[in-house]
């Protein structure tokens, strides 16, 4: 496979897994403001790493990421459905604290003026 086409796979795959994030009904994932922040698929489309992130610091995102692992056979079902792919990779959600410390990067930056 092309690495053009998987780089627009991973998109696609980003793109829909943002919005399907909204229709996850786990109390764990349900009013927090979850951020896709990266995206890694595997080269045969087997397995697709998102990572996540919250607003509210790295341990809602662990609790977040329990509620994503819990529902992402209804994820990638839904995944399924919205794009054309022969296989729909297994989904792997890891948590990271990236809009957190961009938070903290940019106070920082804000307290030197």
């Amino acid at each position: 496979m092309p690495s053009n086409k998987l780089n627009r796979t991973t998109e696609d795959i980003r793109r829909e897994i943002s919005a399907l994030l909204r229709e996850v009904k786990d109390p764990r994932v349900q009013g927090k403001l979850i951020s896709v922040v990266r995206v890694e698929v595997t080269n045969d489309l087997s397995f697709c790493t998102v990572y996540v992130s919250t607003m509210e610091g790295l341990d809602a995102t662990k609790e977040a990421v329990k509620g994503l692992t819990n529902g992402a056979g209804f994820l990638r079902h839904e995944l399924g459905n919205r794009l054309s792919i022969r296989h729909t990779p297994k989904l792997i959600f890891k948590a990271t604290d990236s809009i957190e410390y961009s938070a903290n990067i940019t106070k920082l930056l804000n307290d030197l003026k």
